[in-house]
């Protein structure tokens, strides 16, 4: 999802709402998380997650192309951690998802096992009506 999508996605669900007011509003959030990082401040967003800075120390990295050494500045990275609702609410779609992935997968191993002996006949009829096999038929 991207900003946009987020943007139409509340204004649907808030019909009364003017598209430019949400668009407003869903700015002025992210300004504020994003100063707040800026500050060196963590955000948290009970049930959602905790936005934090991080340190990254100076060190010395190498070039993947030359593998010659270079020095890396220090720098601070976003870092986010997941709340738990959020945790919790991933790990059950994804395992519902998985549950049901297999029984469609078993499906389509067994129709795939079934067709290549049927396609077979009808690929080396196919490759006979080629023009260069009608080449090498007629040698």
């Amino acid at each position: 999802m991207i900003k946009s999508e987020l943007i139409e996605k509340i204004s649907e669900t808030n019909p009364h709402l003017l598209q430019r007011d949400i668009e407003k509003i869903v700015n002025v959030i992210f300004d504020e998380i994003t100063e707040a990082l800026a500050r060196g401040e963590r955000v948290e967003l009970r049930g959602f997650g905790a936005f934090s800075v991080k340190h990254r120390p100076a060190r010395t990295g190498r070039n993947p192309r030359t593998g010659e050494a270079v020095d890396v500045e220090e720098k601070y990275v976003p870092f986010f951690k997941t709340g738990k609702e959020l945790r919790e609410k991933l790990n059950k779609n994804f395992t519902a998802a998985k549950k049901a992935a297999p029984a469609k997968t078993e499906a389509k191993a067994a129709s795939t096992k079934a067709e290549p002996a049927k396609a077979e006949p009808a690929k080396a009829a196919a490759k006979a009506e080629t023009p260069s096999a009608k080449k090498a038929a007629k040698k």
